[in-house]
């Protein structure tokens, strides 16, 4: 590797471990940003700085923001007594990109999986727990993936939730989906037919 282009080759080394990106693609995105070294390189770098240096977990739900409380759990408006219980960040952005939950949510970080010895500990289901007791919660919708883990974890937190109203998305989730490949259409259409477990 030449020293001209070690930097190059770095950044495309990098690029190609994000998500759907592969050596060529990575390849072709950073060419494309050295041409547009000015209006989209440089811009695109300092973002980036900002988010590596601002950017956090919400300590209530596990939102990404700014700061340690994120926006949708410090808005009163959305203290409806209901917690949408998803997956990963990138489900919750979908689920609000639907515009039609208007409660809080709660990223539980994955799904409850034996085979990789992940259990309710390494998620965030004991938090969930104590979120539905200290926030007067009346019901819980289960939005995961209609996965077989993602169906073990709702029943699982189905069972430690006696009392409470728990539902989960129903028709317009294909069995083996997951919410952050889902239209808007599809997310609204399935949290409107939501069932309980």
């Amino acid at each position: 590797m030449s020293e001209d282009r070690e930097a190059i080759d770095r950044l495309i080394e990098l690029m190609a471990r994000l998500p759907g990106l592969g050596p060529r693609s990575a390849r072709r995105a950073v060419l494309h940003l050295v041409k547009k070294r000015g209006t989209l390189l440089a811009p695109l770098a300092e973002a980036m700085t900002e988010v590596g240096a601002t950017a956090r977990e919400c300590l209530n739900c596990g939102n990404v923001g700014t700061g340690d409380i994120c926006a949708i759990c410090d808005d009163e408006r959305r203290a409806t007594g209901q917690i949408c219980v998803v997956e990963d960040v990138a489900d919750l952005w979908a689920m609000e990109r639907s515009g039609v939950f208007k409660g809080r949510y709660h990223v539980l970080g994955g799904t409850l999986s034996a085979l990789d010895a992940v259990g309710p500990e390494e998620l965030r289901i004991p938090r969930l727990l104590d979120r539905v007791k200290s926030e007067a919660v009346s019901e819980v919708i289960l939005a995961l993936g209609a996965t077989i883990d993602g169906q073990t974890t709702a029943h699982y937190i189905a069972d430690q939730l006696p009392g409470v109203s728990v539902t989960s998305l129903a028709q317009g989730v294909p069995v083996g989906g997951e919410l952050d490949y889902l239209d808007d259409g599809t997310i609204s259409a399935a949290l409107r037919a939501r069932r309980t477990l």
